[in-house]
């Protein structure tokens, strides 16, 4: 029985985006093991694929100090190395990654085109034929190069019956009644670059009111929190706020759901494209090619400035680099996602 190791650890939007990855080795090699190494924040992802046979949790916090890394890193390598690993794939392509694979100790170890921090030095990058497509493709890149045939992408997130539950009734309860069409509207991003001023997040969804669909904003954090509080002050009627109010499995129900879902280049916009819902995205300092809705590139709106696909976490000039997309712009997208 072969063995294969993948290693992505976050975030939330880039292990959604190595999802296929997990289907591609097990629809060409079924009866393989398929362990893959996570960190906890986007752990909840990977509960259930019914592709990996084994989650192994790395807690960076433990390995941060010296001490702590005296202390874990032998347990941790000798567990990895239990295995014996014929293959290891680095998809996160960074100095920590590299450093669980080393410890892994794979008979072959493969990684991605664009591979940093010499983590190229322990993993051979693939540069297959799509390294300057979308970054789902790079991945089922890697996967090729272990013999995978790719005739299907699938993301495979299971949501089980609790989440369903859970979610449905958060929704009836915040005032989404049954049947009722609604919009998910992601609201806040990592990269402050990355976000869509709020008093225009606020015009777009009095006018998704007007046409009889509820937005439902949805998010996580202070950041988020934040942004919602302030669009509610605005608006004409304050929108169904689910924001810090779901889990990652109930957040995707939500998301399957929806009419459309709307937001920045962020993991539940992306959750919300491998699920095949409609997906708008909003993009600035990321471009479409690679970081798009997947399968929906078409339904990208970038700014039309010299300075886009910058990949600046923030503008290094001072522009609120999503505002020179005006809310009349978006509004034609939406109808035409809808038609």
């Amino acid at each position: 029985m072969k063995k294969f190791l993948v290693v992505k650890l976050s975030a939330i939007g880039d292990v959604i985006h190595a999802l296929p990855v997990s289907y591609a080795i097990k629809e060409t090699y079924p009866d393989s093991h398929l362990a893959w190494v996570v960190e906890p924040p986007a752990r909840p992802l990977l509960e259930g694929n019914p592709y990996i046979d084994e989650i192994i949790t790395f807690n960076k916090k433990e390995f941060k100090s010296i001490r702590g890394f005296m202390k874990n890193y032998g347990p941790f390598r000798d567990m990895l190395r239990q295995h014996d690993f014929d293959a290891s794939l680095d998809l996160q392509g960074l100095f920590k990654s590299a450093a669980i694979v080393h410890a892994a100790g794979a008979k072959k170890r493969y990684g991605t085109c664009n591979m940093r921090e010499m983590s190229d030095h322990i993993s051979h990058p693939v540069r297959g034929p799509h390294r300057n497509g979308h970054i789902v493709d790079r991945y089922l890149d890697v996967a090729r190069a272990l013999g995978c045939r790719v005739e299907h992408v699938k993301f495979p997130v299971v949501v089980s019956d609790t989440d369903m539950s859970h979610a449905s009734a958060r929704l009836r309860k915040e005032g989404v009644p049954e049947g009722q069409a609604y919009a998910a509207i992601a609201v806040g991003a990592n990269w402050p670059n990355k976000r869509w001023p709020v008093e225009y997040w606020a015009v777009l969804c009095d006018w998704l009111y007007d046409e009889h669909i509820i937005p439902v904003l949805t998010g996580g954090g202070p950041v988020d929190e934040d942004i919602a509080f302030r669009m509610s002050r605005m608006m004409e009627i304050p929108a169904i706020s689910l924001v810090g109010k779901t889990n990652l499995k109930e957040l995707a129900y939500i998301m399957q759901h929806a009419r459309f879902v709307i937001g920045g280049d962020t993991g539940p916009v992306h959750l919300a494209a491998g699920l095949g819902t409609k997906t708008i995205m909003l993009m600035g300092p990321t471009d479409a090619n690679r970081n798009g809705p997947y399968g929906q590139q078409q339904n990208a709106i970038e700014v039309e400035r010299a300075c886009r696909y910058c990949w600046k976490r923030a503008c290094p000039s001072g522009f609120d680099c999503l505002a020179a997309i005006n809310v009349e712009t978006v509004k034609r997208k939406i109808r035409e996602v809808l038609r």
